[in-house]
């Protein structure tokens, strides 16, 4: 295996990564267009750490306009072998109250507006997706949260809305009925593209709210939100130093698949490949491209 390299993509209210050594920041350019911001790289003690904010500095970029798969490529290109996402979310129960961090294992996505894959027509390829999370990856962050004695619960259910506007009432109702724990506007098409990247991804979901289902809390808005934010960004910078105290040098196989996820995932024949379209997957599928 490669050398581990642990990538954070910071949500709301995480635009920067204070405590790494060696920092430098680096402009990474990507056929897929410009990504959120540049990439902020460094060390955790031994491990090599890329940070990018997945909204850009200031908060410019709302969800929809993300360019989701030049974040994925730049951080390929940065050699991140390992992808934590640390997104703010709605809740749908009462036990994942705002401040308590939840790692999902699964996701819906029922986004419309966004490009979901990096291979298309001139190169068709399908991974599998059925177990999106990392598990191990995800162990390594019970790890770090309890040692940082964090309150989180592991498992749970994040479904991706469009946005940028909040719920309506029948919305909330209808995936809280659904039996969906969380609700978030960035994991998909993110987790995705990661694997298609063949990166383990691992969200940790940062409660800031509880959509507007709760008969005690039926509106959402910003301040409220941002409130909640500020206490977990500290939290969460907490998590992701113990994270990176504890890596292994070296980066470990994926149960779930996310570290080959490419080897038998292309189906177009090579006479027939979109050579613009190769050009593009460079980085993405070079592993997998070179040896065919």
């Amino acid at each position: 295996m490669s050398e581990a390299v642990l990538g954070i993509i910071g949500g709301s209210g995480i635009y920067d990564l204070p405590g790494l050594t060696d920092l430098r920041e680096e402009r990474i350019e990507s056929p897929w267009g410009e990504p959120s911001d540049a990439l902020r790289i460094g060390r955790i003690g031994k491990t090599k750490i890329v940070f990018l904010p997945r909204h850009g500095r200031g908060h410019a970029i709302p969800p929809s306009e993300i360019n989701y798969r030049a974040n994925i490529d730049v951080l390929k290109r940065a050699g991140v072998t390992d992808l934590v996402s640390l997104s703010a979310c709605g809740s749908y129960k009462s036990e994942l109250y705002p401040g308590l961090f939840v790692l999902v294992d699964q996701f819906v996505d029922r986004t419309s507006r966004r490009e979901s894959s990096f291979f298309g027509k001139g190169c068709v390829a399908h991974v599998s997706f059925s177990h999106p999370v990392g598990p191990v990856l995800q162990a390594r962050i019970a790890e770090a949260a309890t040692a940082e004695d964090l309150a989180f619960v592991r498992g749970g259910t994040l479904v991706t809305m469009e946005g940028p506007q909040f719920s309506t009432y029948a919305e909330s109702l209808t995936y809280k009925g659904l039996g969906y724990d969380l609700i978030g506007m960035t994991a998909m098409p993110e987790a995705k593209l990661a694997r298609e990247a063949e990166i383990t991804y691992a969200t940790v979901a940062m409660v800031t709210d509880f959509d507007c289902w709760h008969p005690e809390h039926s509106i959402v808005d910003v301040a409220s939100v941002v409130a909640v934010l500020h206490g977990n960004a500290e939290k969460a910078r907490r998590l992701v130093a113990r994270l990176a105290q504890d890596f292994p040098a070296e980066r470990e196989a994926c149960p779930a698949g996310s570290h080959n996820a490419l080897e038998h995932a292309i189906i177009t024949a090579p006479d027939y490949r979109d050579p613009a379209l190769l050009a593009k997957l460079d980085a993405v599928a070079g592993r997998v491209l070179k040896a065919g």
